[in-house]
């Protein structure tokens, strides 16, 4: 294992495009926050909903390239054809996801908790100036349930990245596997919103990665949500915990 978490780590850093998607996450995670937080309309009373969720508004954006990180960290292999000279040099393939597992998390955790953090201090500094009542309605880490939506949402985007990575071991191929993990983020939440049935809304809601996941960011009104932010932090956990287990299976008994 450790000369495989070796040879991820080597890939994954001598090779530009993977150091790019992680700015490119940071970058447009905090970029959104702070357009979010900029068109704001606060008053003393409030800025009509929740300040913590709104700051990291740019988690919807960044996780699209967290995603397409993941992806191509195994089909870009199976793309140039280096995967058989990674199977060669470790043959036991459940090794090789494992690695390319760990070395993907420890990846974003970094890149991940640069971008909320940052999303978090881009709200305070663009909603809208209220004195010192601006200091409560800021997301603030002095505050549990800030602190549990900021921790949450890191985790949020490393098992979105996890549940890539078993999708694109799954299919092997990039566009194909860029196209499933976007389809399940952003779709499916979509068509949820189009469906009058307030009773299959809300358990499509319930069940969606993207949704369920992203309920962990909400630090007031918790009783109207559809699932509570550590339930629905574990249903993305859930899905990507199959896309591993399937991916892995896939790995395991198919020819490279």
């Amino acid at each position: 294992m450790r000369l495989a978490l070796h040879a991820e780590w080597t890939k994954m850093r001598t090779v530009a495009g993977p150091l790019c998607l992680l700015l490119g996450t940071v970058a447009a995670t905090v970029a959104l926050s702070a357009v979010a937080a900029s068109v704001a309309k606060c008053t003393a009373s409030g800025c009509g909903g929740d300040t913590t969720k709104l700051a990291l508004t740019g988690v919807c954006l960044g996780q699209a390239l967290v995603s397409l990180l993941a992806v191509l960290t195994v089909s870009g292999e199976y793309g140039t054809g280096m995967i058989h000279t990674t199977l060669t040099a470790v043959p036991r393939r459940a090794i090789v996801l494992a690695a390319k597992a760990i070395t993907l998390t420890g990846v974003v955790a970094v890149g991940g908790t640069v971008a909320v953090l940052g999303s978090v201090l881009a709200g305070r500094l663009v909603l809208p100036d209220l004195g010192d009542q601006a200091l409560s309605l800021s997301p603030s880490l002095s505050n549990g349930p800030t602190l549990r939506a900021v921790f949450g949402t890191v985790l949020y985007l490393i098992l979105i990245g996890l549940l890539s990575l078993g999708v694109a071991t799954a299919v092997r191929d990039s566009a194909t596997g860029v196209g499933v993990v976007l389809g399940l983020l952003y779709v499916v939440p979509f068509v949820s919103r189009t469906i009058s049935d307030p009773e299959w809304q809300r358990l499509l809601e319930k069940f969606a990665p993207m949704s369920a996941g992203l309920a962990i960011q909400a630090t007031t009104d918790l009783g109207s949500l559809p699932i509570s932010p550590w339930a629905g932090l574990g249903v993305t956990a859930g899905w990507a915990a199959a896309a591993l287990v399937a991916g892995g299976l896939l790995l395991r008994v198919r020819d490279a």
